[in-house]
Order: structure tokens, then C-alpha cells, then sequence
């Protein structure tokens, strides 16, 4: 499994491990942040490693560390396990929002419009909500919602319609009938951009399928209750609306005395990063350190 950690020089430069610290790693994915910071923490520091993804899970568990505790749920729990884990003290909680390659090139779950796959694309496969199910059974208001405002669709009006009466004749079961139904409903001009026209369509149904951005909100106010003062909050966001979550959030805590925001403005890929690695070119990442005195109630 290939991984390359996106921003991981500027995150090891925000989080700064030091020998024998403890951090969390709230979508640990293929390991490459957590290996970098246990090479920073030797010879106690621990990491508490969060993948939500139980095939991704049973990959990483192949290469264990002993300082890295592996935990199969999703980070919106953050708080209960911490507490079941009797993990601490935290000196730093790191979040990388970005899809896993290996979701796009392995997992056959229908997270590429590249791919001819089946229309899955859940990280959790205990989730009973799918993709398929999005776009077989939600009314076309709902759908024509998602795509509004998860995907920022400008066409999602269309889209939602043709969604609609296509499934009438025949069910939409794999990503290859999707990516036809959207090239038919939008223009042949927005079909040119450099940007593929279904990239925002398949955006908004894997964030409703995985209710990442509800997800984002929930975990956040977790982290202050779980880092003591001077402790580091790290997110690297992929798109706007994962963004302003955060960047809202931080302003908010500041604006209460309880975090001071390191990044003014987000910070991104090198010119260097993006062309050894192209799906960094998007990725932001804010920092923040707790600066209220007041200690974790765990």
C-alpha cells in the first residue's frame, strides 16, 4: 500500500514532537504521519491511531509499532476513546480530512469516477447508508440539496432531475451510469473544464453517505475537552466547506480565550509536494494551540 502523508514536514513543524510525547492521530489512514511522529517521540512517546475503515484497519495492524495504539471506529467518538483507551497525556491531535488513495485506486468501493465500480463509497462498511441508496431512493429535492451544498454543484438542479428519471427504466448501480447520466444533464462547454464535470456530484454523495461534514463538527469541540493547555490542534482540510468548518471553529475558540490560532491564513503544499504528489494541490492546514488553563475533564 502506497501512502504519501500530505504536508507532513509542515505538520511535523506545527505539531513539533518532542521526545516521549503522546499525540492522536484521528485518521491515521496509511500511517505515514504516525510513523513520522514516533520517529520524533522515541524512545515512550505514544500514538493513538484512529481509522475508521475496517479493511484499511487489518492493513495497518500487519505493521504495528508497540507505541502505536490502533483503534478501528470513527474519530466522531474521539472523546470515548480516549477515555476507553486510558490514553494521555495529549500534547497534540492531528486530523488529515483527505480520501485515502487506496480508497480511490484499491478498495473498489466506487469513490473514483475513473472506475467502473459499484456505487458504494463508504469508508465504514457497517454504515447502512450507501451511494446507491442516495441516488435509488432520495427525492430529488434531497439529492438536488446535497449537490448544492456539498458539492457546490452548479448544474444540481439538472443533475437531480435526469438522476431521477433514469432510475425510473433502471436502477443506477455502478459509477460508470452515474458519470453518463451527469455528462447528459450538464452542458458540453462545462464538460471541457479542467475540472472532470462529475467531480462534484461524486464530492457531494460520499460526504452525505459518510456525514463527514456533521462528522468534522462533532469531533472538533472533542479536542478541547481532551488537550490539556499547550496542546496542538492540526486539520488538513481538502475542500472549502471542510475549511470554513475549522476555520470557524478556531476564530470561535479564540474569540473565547480558549485556543490561539498559529496559521493565519491555511497553509499549502510546496510547489515541490504537488508535483511529486498531485492530490496534495488542494489540501489547507490550519493549527491551533489550547492556551485556556483549565484541564481536561477526562
Amino acid at each position: 500500500m502506497v501512502h504519501i502523508p500530505v504536508l507532513q514536514k509542515e505538520v511535523l513543524q506545527y505539531l513539533d514532537p518532542k521526545p516521549n510525547e503522546n499525540f492522536i492521530d484521528c485518521t491515521i489512514d496509511g500511517g505515514g504521519h504516525a510513523i513520522a511522529i514516533l520517529e520524533k517521540t522515541s524512545p515512550k512517546g505514544r500514538i493513538l491511531g484512529i481509522e475508521i475503515d475496517s479493511e484499511l484497519y487489518q492493513k495497518l495492524k500487519l505493521q504495528i509499532s508497540k507505541r502505536l495504539i490502533l483503534v478501528n471506529d470513527s474519530y466522531v467518538n474521539l472523546k470515548e476513546i480516549v477515555k476507553r483507551e486510558k490514553f494521555g497525556p495529549v500534547s497534540g491531535i492531528l486530523f488529515d480530512l483527505g480520501m485515502s488513495s487506496w480508497h480511490l485506486e484499491e478498495s473498489g468501493r466506487g469513490f473514483s469516477f475513473l472506475k467502473n465500480e459499484p456505487l458504494d463509497m463508504r469508508y465504514d462498511l457497517e454504515n447502512p447508508l450507501t451511494a446507491e441508496k442516495i441516488v435509488n431512493f432520495w427525492s430529488e429535492p434531497d439529492i438536488e440539496k446535497i449537490l448544492k451544498e456539498f458539492g457546490e454543484e452548479k448544474f444540481a438542479k439538472k443533475i437531480a432531475q435526469n438522476l431521477v428519471e433514469e432510475r425510473k427504466s433502471v436502477p443506477i448501480k455502478t459509477t460508470f451510469q452515474l458519470v453518463k447520466i451527469i455528462k447528459k444533464a450538464v452542458p458540453l462547454r462545462y464538460q471541457r473544464q479542467r475540472l472532470h464535470c462529475a467531480t462534484r456530484t461524486f464530492q457531494a454523495i460520499r460526504i452525505a453517505t459518510n456525514k463527514e461534514l456533521d462528522n468534522l463538527e462533532k469531533v472538533l469541540p472533542q479536542t478541547i475537552e481532551i488537550l490539556p493547555a499547550g496542546g496542538k490542534l492540526i486539520v488538513i482540510s481538502f475542500h472549502s466547506l471542510e475549511d470554513r468548518i475549522v476555520k470557524n471553529f478556531f476564530r470561535e475558540k479564540a474569540k473565547e480565550n480558549i485556543l490561539k490560532i498559529v496559521t493565519k491564513k491555511p497553509v499549502g503544499p510546496s510547489l515541490k509536494e504537488t508535483k511529486i504528489n498531485p492530490r496534495s494541490r488542494s489540501s489547507k492546514l490550519r493549527a491551533a494551540v489550547k492556551i485556556c488553563p483549565k484541564q481536561t475533564n477526562l
